[in-house]
């Protein structure tokens, strides 16, 4: 299973830069309401899988902030709310 995520993670490499700048822009366009990686992914109509590493890495590179406010997503778990900076 973790040869796939690699092998995954390799093929997805050379469009993360574009989802990163898709995703930002998604969000941003959210205002003080924000959005979950997974509302980002929805709204893009982008796998989750592809959209919750580039929401990670937004934060890590402080282009996207968590609010402090959660909500549940579709499978139930309370996710973080993520604003632009």
């Amino acid at each position: 299973a973790r040869a796939a995520t690699m092998e995954a993670a390799e093929r997805m490499r050379p469009d993360a830069p574009t989802l990163r700048a898709k995703v930002l822009v998604t969000i941003r366009a959210a205002g003080v309401v924000g959005m979950t990686a997974d509302e980002c992914a929805e709204s893009m109509r982008e796998s989750v899988l592809a959209i919750r590493p580039r929401c990670t890495e937004l934060v890590k590179l402080g282009a996207l902030r968590r609010s402090g406010e959660r909500r549940r997503n579709r499978s139930g778990v309370s996710a973080s709310v993520l604003v632009a900076v």
